[in-house]
């Protein structure tokens, strides 16, 4: 495993089609109303894919590939594995601001 920085966000952008990675997010408990902080990256030495491990609105642990997910921030100020992007969002240059 490889560890990454644990301030970064993401947000789910599922690839569809036959050729799409398993498991799909949006059937495994993401949603895509949430950023999901990075728990780690996992890259098995029989593949050329990345998967993000992340926690899924269910408080489950998931392994999902890489190309399903967007970077939405980098988020300093917060331990929550997850934040509804209604309750903040990004702004350029990756900075954030927390609605009112």
């Amino acid at each position: 495993m490889v560890s990454i920085v644990d301030a970064l966000f993401v947000v789910v952008n599922q690839v569809s089609g036959d050729r799409a990675p398993r498991p799909l997010p949006l059937a495994s408990g993401f949603s895509e109303g949430m950023a999901y902080r990075i728990l780690g990256l996992h890259t098995p030495s029989e593949t050329g894919e990345a998967y993000l491990i992340l926690s899924n609105d269910r408080d489950e642990i998931w392994f999902v590939s890489n190309r399903h997910f967007r970077t939405w921030d980098l988020r300093q100020d917060t331990t929550a594995l997850r934040l509804p992007l209604t309750a903040a969002a990004p702004l350029p240059g990756g900075n954030t601001q927390l609605a009112h």
